[in-house]
């Protein structure tokens, strides 16, 4: 990550503000945690921020030791001061120079992640040094092709930002295929955020996501005050839950 997470404003933001209800982050835990080998001692979540699957996943795996590695230490503060675990240790590095040791992890997790990497290439070359024979990486991405978070709907200029920075599909699969990296399975997976648009309103309106910074203030408060009246709208009826849908692309080194 890096960039706007150094700062530590956004790093108390990010985790109240990205959080998911708790049956949400048990399904997206299990889905990820599915194409591990069935014996995982060792989970790495690349880009950990402030730990939620790190945390989510040593709840899980209850046998296994979470590695989670962010260069942000605002991030990496919050996440021991909010969620720390006896089987999560967390680690100040980069995806591209991860800070530990070759053939010692049987999972990598990278959970909204790829699009912050500056090097793709060398990220998958690190991974394919750290994971065992049988290991696998599960990317947690939108990928350019299929950008259509709900924030968009407030900010379009959000989306014309993300189609540049965000990369496609093949793009991630060419760079960890010449990594040694085989295409397991890809598939998508959507689970509610917050259980009504109302809450949803209420968590945008500390800008949780680095994204954010691009917008004027005017163009914030303007997609604010779009949301809101469709939050009061909508909550007015029957709330219903803001589902977030992700790509998940996972590599297996074997």
């Amino acid at each position: 990550m890096g960039g706007g997470y150094e700062d530590e404003r956004l790093a108390r933001a990010y985790q109240p503000g990205n959080e998911m209800p708790e049956a949400a982050l048990r399904a997206w835990t299990e889905l990820i945690c599915s194409y591990g080998p069935c014996s995982a001692s060792a989970v790495l979540d690349v880009g950990a921020g402030t730990g939620i699957f790190s945390h989510s996943v040593a709840r899980r795996l209850q046998r296994s030791v979470v590695v989670g590695i962010d260069p942000s230490k605002p991030m990496l503060a919050e996440a021991r001061r909010r969620i720390a675990h006896p089987r999560v240790r967390y680690v100040a590095g980069t995806a591209e120079a991860l800070p530990i040791r070759s053939g010692v992890f049987d999972l990598a997790i990278l959970s909204r992640v790829i699009h912050h990497l500056p090097d793709p290439r060398a990220c998958a070359l690190e991974l394919r040094r750290v994971l065992r024979p049988d290991g696998v990486v599960v990317i947690r991405t939108t990928f350019r092709e299929g950008l259509d978070a709900l924030v968009y709907d407030y900010w379009p200029s959000l989306r014309v930002a993300d189609r540049r920075r965000f990369p496609s599909q093949q793009e991630v699969v060419d760079h960890f295929t010449a990594a040694g990296f085989a295409v397991r399975d890809s598939t998508s997976f959507a689970q509610p955020v917050t259980t009504s648009l109302g809450e949803f309103h209420a968590r945008m309106s500390t800008r949780p996501q680095s994204k954010f910074t691009q917008l004027t203030d005017h163009e914030f408060a303007e997609g604010m005050t779009r949301l809101g009246a469709d939050a009061e709208a909508s909550d007015s009826a029957t709330p219903r839950p803001v589902l977030e849908r992700y790509d998940l692309l996972v590599m297996s080194a074997g």
